[in-house]
């Protein structure tokens, strides 16, 4: 175990300050995450330096769409998550507490990415579980990486207190954060959060690395097109730009409504296309919805098939056929 970076001790309990769920913990006891250890008066993380999934994913998976297309990134997730979220679709890892994890340090990573092949020598993703929760190894890690130029990625929930942001955004050069409603009353009864901190997140975020958002179109309990509209005009306000994912829901965890009707996931791309450039549908057939178009004359930049990228009109970052720059950060690797 190693001891925690944010708390500070109260009479005869210690107050987590790592996210907005503010555990209040007598010696002993975990946090809601299920990985922070008040102990003696101080407060432990009990996953540091530990993981419990690796892979090498092509980073559409995370999905991130104009961060590196094409390239594969190392990803790492460990166990425990902030939030409680009914539909949750990495539970096993999120919510598990018997876990086999192994130990690894950025001193590793560093050697491992430095034997791979170019397009998977990207850095890493902490991904698979909440990596806020692994904050004290994630920034270890993201600093180590920086200093011998790999990139760090983090695929997110949002649900973290300002300070820590801060502390760790220096090192982030991208994220995909979920959005997973936008309304107070889901994030409560579904997920045992509010939305409010994750909107700071994304606003804080945005400023400093590269973003795209996901959300999870649920039938019945956040797919109501005037609600999807409001979080489709917020992220219009912060900047047409940014790319947003909407994924079909499929029956998971404890949560068994059928899965999102595709009549409702193109009725969401249709209205989204009206107001952000560059709008994909996941969890659904290879098809239009999932590749890049210049936002100014329509031509088709970035097919993709499954996870394959084959360019078929960018030159650099620009559209070959009227010179529109496209928000795509690195190099392409196209099939």
């Amino acid at each position: 175990m190693q001891e925690a970076s944010y708390y500070r001790r109260e009479g005869e309990r210690v107050h987590c300050l790592l996210c907005p769920q503010d555990c209040h913990l007598a010696d002993g006891k975990k946090g809601l995450c299920g990985v922070r250890l008040a102990e003696d008066g101080k407060l432990f993380t009990t996953n540091y330096g530990k993981y419990a999934a690796a892979a090498m994913d092509p980073i559409e998976k995370k999905p991130l769409y104009h961060f590196y297309p094409g390239h594969s990134i190392f990803s790492l997730g460990t166990v425990g998550c902030n939030l409680s979220c009914s539909f949750c679709q990495n539970w096993t890892l999120a919510r598990s507490q018997e876990r086999v994890l192994q130990k690894i340090t950025p001193e590793k990573i560093c050697s491992f990415l430095e034997k791979r092949p170019s397009r998977e020598q990207l850095g890493v993703a902490y991904t698979y579980n909440e990596p806020f929760i692994w904050f004290e190894f994630v920034l270890a890690c993201s600093r180590v990486l920086s200093e011998q130029g790999f990139h760090n990625v983090l695929v997110t929930n949002g649900f973290v207190r300002p300070d820590p942001l801060e502390e760790l955004l220096p090192y982030i050069d991208a994220m995909n954060i979920d959005v997973k409603a936008f309304n107070e009353g889901f994030y409560q009864r579904w997920c045992r959060g509010n939305l409010e901190a994750v909107l700071q997140t994304v606003q804080r975020a945005v400023k400093d690395c590269h973003v795209e958002l996901t959300y999870l179109l649920i039938p019945t309990l956040n797919d109501d097109l005037a609600e999807v509209e409001k979080f489709i005009n917020w992220v219009a306000s912060l900047n047409p730009e940014i790319p947003v994912h909407f994924s079909r829901y499929y029956p998971q965890y404890k949560m068994d409504l059928p899965p999102t009707p595709l009549t409702t996931m193109e009725k969401v791309w249709e209205l989204a296309k009206k107001h952000l450039k560059y709008v994909y549908l996941g969890n659904i057939p290879d098809g239009e919805a999932n590749n890049t178009y210049c936002p100014s004359c329509g031509s088709l930049l970035l097919e993709r098939r499954g996870y394959t990228v084959i360019n078929k009109g960018l030159k650099g970052t620009q559209c070959s056929h009227c010179s529109t720059a496209l928000p795509i950060v690195g190099k392409i690797y196209s099939h």
